[in-house]
């Protein structure tokens, strides 16, 4: 340990997707190669002696206990736990994170020692990992709200690859075995599946975590909601949901120094007759055991929607992923415009 192909691995994953800007400590993580990588994370990270670097990914993470406050992270697994470099930023981002996080270092700002947040989520600890719609996001529980985060990594190969390390890892994990299952009688096994609504699909791994799927239900489910904000224009048996994909919405601020933008993480949706554009909770949804009541807001929260016959034209970036489109639709909203015409010239 750790061999060549290890070494090579993991240095064609350290790279921050460009699109995004993080802090100069994570900056000078992603400088790293190879060896020098992997003496980083012995002498600055691992907690154990003989734990040994398996996976990095760098992925947007989002906290339970701040949902509104995505951040970048470096996410690095070993044998023995799950750790989170996190951007400096985060720690100032929500003035109500002073249980959360510890500031007592907060003098070293100023100077040249440049300080990262390490989250650290034992693998011992792990209960349940969540996979997202189409893989394009998961979300690791532990015991408490403080140990429940979600990676953003709007990639379903990121996601794969994470999941079959993290599968890996788990394996070698010594744990308990389950006490044998106490056998049921008829009525309270027929009662618990007669809940009238299906289960997502569940794999109980060795080491009992459980990682949970989601199920058909689900995108039935946001075929509703879908067509309830379209006001009950289009039946719903004909509205099927051709794309669903986490993506940023630009924003341009001009007159400012040099024209910025900011980058709104939006989940878009294409129906056969609409492009929807959602703000979603990835973080609180399904509601984890402990909670007592449900999140402050809906998991989908409709941001912006408009009729494709209604697109003018598409432009299209020329340069490499992540991709930038431009949706330019006509200035008449929801209304047909020969019917109208008709009306004024030829009715009363």
């Amino acid at each position: 340990y750790p061999s060549e192909f290890l070494m090579q691995k993991i240095t064609e994953d350290n790279q921050i997707p460009v699109h995004l800007h993080v802090s100069v400590s994570l900056k000078y993580v992603a400088g790293l190669k190879g060896r020098a990588l992997v003496e980083f994370f012995h002498s600055n990270i691992a907690e154990v002696e003989n734990e040994e670097l398996r996976h990095l990914m760098w992925s947007s993470v989002l906290f339970y206990k701040t949902p509104n406050v995505e951040v970048m992270a470096c996410v690095l697994l070993s044998t023995k736990a799950i750790y989170f470099l996190l951007d400096d930023s985060f720690i100032y981002a929500d003035e109500h994170q002073s249980d959360f996080w510890n500031k007592e270092n907060s003098d070293c700002e100023n100077s040249s020692f440049h300080l990262s947040c390490c989250f650290v989520l034992k693998l011992n600890d792990l209960q349940s990992v969540n996979v997202g719609l189409f893989d394009q996001y998961f979300r690791i529980s532990g015991h408490s709200a403080d140990h429940i985060v979600t990676c953003l990594t709007r990639d379903s190969y990121n996601t794969h690859t994470f999941i079959q390390q993290l599968m890996a890892v788990l394996s070698l994990l010594a744990r308990t075995p389950s006490p044998e299952p106490v056998d049921k009688d008829f009525y309270s096994e027929f009662g618990s599946k007669n809940t009238g609504k299906m289960e997502n699909y569940e794999l109980i791994h060795s080491s009992r975590v459980k990682f949970i799927y989601p199920n058909e239900e689900e995108i039935g489910d946001l075929a509703f909601l879908v067509a309830e904000k379209m006001d009950g224009l289009t039946n719903l048996p004909s509205l099927n949901i051709l794309l669903y994909v986490l993506a940023f919405q630009v924003n341009h601020f001009e007159g400012s120094a040099q024209n910025t933008s900011s980058l709104q993480p939006k989940t878009l949706l294409l129906t056969s007759s609409d492009l929807f554009l959602f703000d979603e909770d990835y973080v609180s949804y399904p509601l984890p055991e402990f909670a007592k009541e449900p999140p402050k807001r809906d998991k989908y929260q409709l941001a912006d929607g408009r009729r494709i016959r209604d697109l003018d034209r598409v432009l299209m970036g020329y340069q490499t992923y992540p991709q930038a489109l431009t949706f330019v639709f006509d200035d008449v909203q929801n209304q047909d415009l020969m019917q109208n015409l008709t009306l004024d010239h030829f009715g009363e």
